[in-house]
Order: C-alpha cells, then structure tokens, then sequence
C-alpha cells in the first residue's frame, strides 16, 4: 500500500506539471476573447445589457452546481472512498474543463488562428465534463487518481471529434445530449470498465458498502442534479419558447421518474421498503429520458409518460441487467451508468425520432424549420424566400424530409455507441499501464491508500456504547 501511495508523489506532479505547462502554452498561443468579452468591441454606442453573459451565465452556473456538487455528492456513496468520490470528481472536473475548452474551441470557435473563448465555451466544456464523469462512474474506487486524469486526457479529444463528426455531417437534433452526452459517456466507460475487468470484484468486496452519512450525502447530490436538470437540457437549445418548452418538459419528466422511481422501489423489495439507491440513482432517469426531444412539441403528458417509461427502464437495469453484465459481460459497472444514461439514452432517443417524424407545420408553424433547421428549403427553393419573409434571419437547409431526418439519427446514434465503445477500449488499455499506479483488487473502494485519513474514518457504523432494543432485552 505504502509503495503504490508513494508512486504517487512523482508521478502525479509530473503529470500535473507538464500538462499545465502544455495548456498555458497552447492558451497563449490560440486563445484570446471572443466580441462579448474583448474590450476592444465595446464602444459608446454598445449596450452592456445586450453582453452574452447575461443570457450564458445563469446556465453555466447552473452546470456547474451539478458538475462539482451534484456528481462530486452523488459519488460519495462507499463508506470508504467519500474522499475519493468528492475529490477525483473535483480534481477530474477541472482539468477535464480547461483542456475541453481548448480541444472544442479548435472544431467550434477556431477563426482567424485564434479560439475565441468566451461563456458559451465554458458552457460546451461542461457538457465534455459531464462525459467524463458519467464515465468515471463506471470505474469508481477501482483507478488511481492518474488514472483518471489520463481517462479525461483521451476522452475529451474522442467526444470532441465524435461531436463535429456528428454535427457537421450527420446534422441531428440533440438538444438534451442524448446521443452525443448520454450515449456517448455511458459506452465508453463500459468500454473502459471492460478492459478493467477484476473478477475478483464479481463476488464482492469487504470495503464496498454504504453508510448512513455517506448515502444521505449522495442523495445530496442526487438533489442538486435534480434541480439542476432543467438547465442541463435547455443551455443550448434555441432562445425563446424552444428553451421555455425544454425546461418545462425536462422538470414534468423528472416529477414521473421520482414518483415511478419510489412507487417501484417499494414494489421490487420484498421487505415492502424503500431502497435508498433507487432515490440516489433512478429518480434522474427522466431528465435523461426526455433529452432528445426536450426542445420539441412533444405535449406535456408525452413529457410525463417519457419520465415514467423511463424510470421503469433504469429500475429494471438496476435490479437485473447489472449483475448480468458483470457475471456474463465483463463489465463491471460501478455506478449504473448503463442504466441511467445507457438505457434511458437509447429510450431518449427512440423518442426524438418518433417526435421528429410527427412534427410538421401544422404543429410548429414556420418556426418547424428553426427547430429542424436541416429541414429548411435549399437555396433557390421559392418557399425558402416565403419563409424567409415570415422568419428573417432563416438560413437555407438541406431540404430534408421528417423521415431522411430520423435515419440521420439512427445513424448518429449507433455511430456514437459504436465509437464510444472502441475509444473506451482503446483507453482500457492504456489505463492498464503500471506506471499509472492501479490500486490492487485489496485497495479498491478505499481513501486510505490515496489520502492522508482521519482516525475515525473506517470506524464501526454504530459507536460502541450504543445499546440496541435487542441488546437491552438481553
């Protein structure tokens, strides 16, 4: 234990060192401010109030809640490993952000040999964060600190590339992140996991087990994803009643998943009782579940019924799918992600093409090519000019049918998985190295090995003077 804690004490460092040197490099030589950010812009006739901060910063701050509290929280749940849950989360976040920015900014905000950074960059490194903790979960208690930072080095620049690809050529509809977050996030880590396989660890492990204190501190976090959730789905969808309809959609989605989620956990346990777990984990399903069609005119009961099919999903994964995968698959999925991105994402995702299908003008009006801007007329198309009288500023588009558009997301959605899956076990692999201090099957779950820990840290769940009704009866 001693020997891998102290490998540590260079091998972090170094890491940590050249790549910070790497990134003020590149930061100095690529970044500078966009228009709302650069003084040069602004002169008297400007108005402040018209900045993007105004419109990107509630947002972003948002996203950040959920990135350090609500996933830092939601992953302290082993009694053993609180420190490591919070703080890797903590540490992951922050270099998975500013190298985010950098990698993103070259495919979305790079003119002019410059990236032009500003909120709305923050915004997209938080949603290629969000990846890698979502993937992270996968992997909980069982990766050094290293390992992880390694984990965010490889996958940032596959999201990045598969997002481009997947936008500038696929052209979806993906509002929520469903295929390109969810989907995205939750195969790589099983990728990852995959390689990783213990088999030790399919029998169990003495350290993995909860605690009073640290399952109220992951339903903590549950909590602030929870009431996060709306801005996580809505941040970059268009301004005006398509973010109005996303952030109403996602929370109708979220009341199902939690009602289903408690109505199920009672039902599923044979004692009558509610399972804590579910709360800290399948109550999410519905901000997941309505992603792909959060923006859309879906109806609010359509909302509704999504975040209950979709608990019902992420529930059943839980109880069956999970031990399956890990004693049949390989995959050893620390966290459920297959269940609560993975399953729910594919859901998400049947459902935006069923959307997709279904909207015309009838229901959208002219705003139907706002929405499904690849719908639009081509160039020259004298409906474009019509439109264009009705909606100015209307770009022209590709002149897709509803249905060439749903095969287009098909397509995105099974080459995101089918991506997502071979980058996480490319990294697998790499992640396998020595050098990167594992910890041994012994050490999983376990801050000791990482931190310096309080005394009182693995001490017994019920101090000894406690006297229970059965050790007074006696």
């Amino acid at each position: 234990m001693k020997t891998q804690s102290a490998n540590l004490r260079v091998r972090l460092p170094v890491f940590v060192f050249v790549t910070e040197v790497i990134i003020v490099a590149l930061y100095a030589a690529f970044v500078t401010y966009d228009e709302h950010a650069d003084a040069r812009f602004q002169t008297n006739q400007t108005n402040p109030m018209h900045n993007a901060v105004y419109r990107d910063y509630p947002f972003f701050a948002d996203i950040q809640v959920m990135i350090f509290l609500g996933f830092g929280c939601l992953l302290a749940f082993f009694r053993l490993y609180g420190f490591g849950g919070m703080v890797f989360n903590f540490l992951t976040a922050t270099f998975a952000i500013q190298w985010a920015v950098l990698v993103q900014g070259y495919f979305q905000f790079y003119h002019d040999g410059k990236i032009h950074l500003g909120v709305i960059n923050l915004i997209n490194a938080e949603f290629a964060c969000a990846v890698v903790l979502i993937s992270f979960g996968a992997v909980l208690g069982k990766t050094s600190p290293l390992q992880l930072l390694v984990m965010a080095l490889l996958e940032v620049p596959m999201f990045a590339v598969t997002e481009w690809a997947v936008l500038k050529y696929l052209k979806i509809n993906d509002a929520g992140g469903s295929i390109l977050i969810h989907l995205f996030a939750c195969y790589f880590g099983l990728g990852v996991t995959f390689v990783l396989y213990r088999p030790s660890l399919n029998e169990g492990h003495a350290k993995e087990n909860t605690s009073y204190q640290s399952d109220i501190l992951s339903v903590m976090g549950t909590l602030f994803l929870w009431v996060f959730w709306p801005s996580l789905n809505s941040a970059l969808t268009l301004k005006g009643d398509d973010q109005h309809r996303a952030i109403v959609h996602t929370f109708i989605a979220l009341c199902a998943s939690t009602l289903t989620a408690f109505a199920l956990s009672a039902m599923l346990n044979k004692n009558g009782k509610l399972t804590i777990a579910d709360v800290q984990n399948v109550t999410l399903a519905g901000g997941v579940t309505v992603g792909a069609s959060v923006d859309m005119m879906i109806s609010p009961a359509a909302a509704y019924a999504l975040g209950m099919m979709g608990c019902v999903v992420c529930m059943l994964g839980y109880k069956y799918l999970s031990p399956f995968l890990a004693r049949h698959c390989r995959i050893q999925d620390q966290c459920g992600i297959h269940n609560l991105h993975g399953l729910t994402g594919l859901m998400s995702c049947a459902a935006g093409i069923c959307a997709i299908l279904m909207a015309d003008e009838d229901v959208y009006g002219p705003s139907l090519y706002e929405i499904f801007p690849h719908r639009a007329p081509v160039e020259g198309d004298p409906k474009l000019k019509e439109l264009q009288m009705l909606i100015p500023g209307l770009q022209s588009g590709l002149g897709r049918t509803a249905r060439k558009q749903a095969l287009f997301q098909v397509a995105a959605m099974f080459s995101t998985i089918g991506l997502s899956a071979l980058g996480g076990v490319l990294t697998g692999y790499v992640l396998r190295l020595p050098y990167l201090a594992p910890p041994s099957d012994d050490n999983c779950f376990d801050d000791e090995l990482f931190f310096e820990v309080p005394r009182d840290y693995d001490s017994p769940l019920k101090p000894s003077n406690y006297i229970t009704a059965e050790d007074s009866a006696a």
